[in-house]
């Protein structure tokens, strides 16, 4: 299974960054967003942190960027000759299980279907695809160029091949390629760290302290370079809405209730995080970067 044409399906905050580096390890990739707009901002916007992460150059953004063949809301003419589809919308199953049945009638019989989702498992979109032997999941961490693992999980029937398939496109993409031996909600990543970020919430939603002193207690005690709500700015607050609101669907937890209560105001306001240049924190001068901060 020979994988070149690369599709990215929802450009936030991490998808673009699947495009961008896909493309910047020589795929031709293709971006299906429903307003092509945000995507071209959101490429746009990874260009300043790629080069500080990387110590690169804006030559080498171009580069990468110049392999983008397209970014468009046509899915039709982007997936048509699809090998790998990267699905990254919203991580809601509503909105999944509808894009799945837009996009399955569109794709060639050789393509791969991959969710970026860490809130769901194979097992629970599986079905709302037409190749369930071609399907699993592909999951990045946030600024994928730098923290470069792919967690990749098959469903009970994905093909052996398109694992390897994947664990190759993983590789060939200067990720690191962890193979899960079974569904485990989070994987590894999000199983260690939404546990943590949910923790620092919940201290918040309870009063216990403000964001900022529990980001300053932790990165004091633990020698962090990040605080917990620094995180959830970075991931964007829309998707830790998400994240918490499936939560609390399945657990019916009052705790988890106080701290969509206490987003819901902020995503409604419009701080969602860096992207929007608000959240916990105002960005790019942060409170964090003030000399007094860790006073």
């Amino acid at each position: 299974m020979e994988i070149k044409n690369v599709v990215v399906a929802g450009a936030g905050v991490l998808g673009s960054q699947i495009a961008f580096q896909a493309a910047r390890c020589g795929y031709q990739v293709k971006v299906w967003n429903r307003h092509v707009d945000r995507a071209q901002h959101r490429l746009a916007a990874i260009k300043d942190t790629f080069i500080k992460d990387m110590d690169a150059t804006a030559s080498d953004y171009d580069q990468a960027m110049a392999n983008i063949v397209s970014i468009s809301s046509d899915l039709a003419q982007t997936v048509a000759d699809a090998d790998l589809v990267i699905e990254s919308v919203s991580e809601s199953v509503e909105i999944k299980k509808a894009f799945y049945a837009e996009l399955c009638p569109l794709l060639p019989e050789k393509t791969i279907i991959t969710s970026n989702s860490s809130t769901f498992v194979p097992s629970e979109l599986v079905g709302f695809t037409d190749r369930p032997d071609r399907f699993a999941h592909l999951h990045f961490a946030n600024h994928i160029w730098k923290h470069n693992v792919a967690e990749i999980v098959g469903n009970p029937q994905t093909d052996p091949a398109v694992i390897d398939a994947l664990v190759a496109f993983a590789r060939s993409i200067k990720m690191v390629p962890v193979v899960l031996k079974k569904e485990q909600h989070g994987y590894i990543m999000n199983a260690l760290l939404v546990p943590f970020l949910n923790a620092a919430m919940v201290l918040w939603a309870n009063g216990v302290a403000d964001p900022h002193t529990i980001d300053k207690d932790w990165m004091l005690s633990n020698g962090a370079p990040l605080g917990p709500f620094m995180i959830q700015d970075i991931v964007g607050l829309r998707t830790t809405y998400a994240v918490v609101a499936n939560q609390y669907e399945q657990t019916k937890s009052e705790q988890f209730k106080k701290i969509m209560d206490k987003l819901k105001p902020m995503i409604d306001a419009g701080h969602t995080g860096v992207e929007a240049g608000q959240g916990f924190y105002h960005y790019p001068d942060s409170e964090f970067k003030q000399a007094d901060f860790f006073k």
